[in-house]
């Protein structure tokens, strides 16, 4: 790898974050590679890291972990990828030796876990370093490009989309109801699909995501609460039951309890939203319901079926990029992804170097 400097869109603190130049990463491990970021984007954890609601972020940190690239450089121990190739990267690093890993718990890996842009340098740069690459990085068929696949390494499969469907175990003809119509909650919507459910509703405040999410396939119904009682409506949908699966996919109170309250009784609350503050669970009222709630950090392991399926058409979640800017932009990429200026969804970050 090149000595010299490069971009990078660093964390200096709640509300100061800024493009800085920076020295380029080299291999610190002979598992690490060197990948340039070709594609990246904002995701909402990123939001929060912004305005101060992760504060173990540490100031200096270049922020940012959904990314895709050109492989540039491997470490000696790297067996699987080469310079040149065109990879998808996961947000989760897996070592796959430890407790955790050898049991499939990728989340909890001890040398790991969720760390890009959070506990180590992020992708919201030209170059990255990505440890353990040999499960980390994820090769991009010829015939797909990166915006096809850029969603599969964080929103698509791992902290969100595939894993709150799979968490809500989803039955052939069940009711879904997705609270949060962003992002998260438009991957969920569509990795619900993959089960069967006779429909899937989205829930938001915004009908514009409302209509778009139906637009797009991956809705059959939209509901707004500042317009309709939504507990009411899902139980008129089940014949007075309520949603068989709810997935919660703001990280807010509203669609929290909402998410509770809209499931019937024995089913299953999937929580996939990333929450700053803590929430009250009426357990009083709960328990005699059967009522399950599942949640956590994603495993990252569905990345290839996920890939495998964008290929054969089943999923295609590149309309969620509504913005393309280049990385010299980033900044103001992000005051577009927040003010949701011209009904922005995903702001693509386009490389540079």
């Amino acid at each position: 790898m090149s000595t010299g400097t490069m971009k990078a869109f660093v964390y200096h603190g709640p509300e100061r974050m800024s493009l800085d130049q920076v020295p380029k990463p080299k291999i610190l491990k002979p598992t690490d590679a060197i990948v340039k970021v070709t594609t990246s984007t904002i995701c909402g954890t990123d939001k929060h890291i912004r305005h101060g609601g992760l504060p173990e972020v540490e100031k200096g940190r270049i922020i940012g972990h959904e990314f895709c690239g050109i492989v540039e450089e491997v470490g000696p121990a790297v067996h699987r990828f080469k310079p040149g190739d065109r990879v998808a990267v996961s947000c989760v690093t897996q070592c796959m030796e430890c407790y955790y890993c050898r049991r499939g718990i990728y989340s909890q890996c001890v040398d790991g876990s969720w760390i890009f842009g959070y506990m180590i340098d992020g992708c919201q740069v030209d170059y990255v370093r990505v440890p353990y690459a040999d499960s980390g990085l994820h090769l991009i068929p010829p015939e797909l490009e990166d915006e096809d696949v850029l969603f599969v390494g964080d929103i698509l499969s791992t902290s969100t989309g595939y894993f709150g469907a799979e968490n809500g175990g989803i039955q052939p003809g069940d009711t879904v109801a997705v609270f949060g119509s962003g992002p998260v909650g438009m991957c969920a919507m569509a990795c619900a699909r993959l089960w069967g459910p006779a429909r899937v509703v989205a829930v938001d405040i915004d009908d514009y995501r409302l209509e778009f999410a139906q637009k797009h396939g991956w809705a059959d119904l939209g509901l707004n609460p500042n317009k309709v009682d939504v507990v009411h409506a899902l139980k008129e949908l089940t014949q007075g039951r309520g949603a068989d699966v709810t997935i919660e996919a703001n990280g807010f109170e509203p669609t929290f309890q909402g998410a509770i309250r809209g499931v019937r009784p024995a089913g299953t609350v999937s929580l996939i939203g990333v929450f700053e503050t803590p929430q009250t669970v009426e357990m009083n009222k709960l328990w005699i319901k059967n009522i399950t709630i599942k949640m956590g950090l994603v495993n990252a392991n569905r990345i290839p079926e996920l890939i495998e399926l964008i290929k054969e058409g089943k999923i295609n979640m590149r309309p969620l990029i509504t913005h393309t800017l280049p990385l010299s932009k980033v900044a103001e990429a992000y005051d577009i992804f927040e003010e949701r200026r011209d009904n922005a969804i995903k702001v693509a970050l386009k490389g540079d170097a």
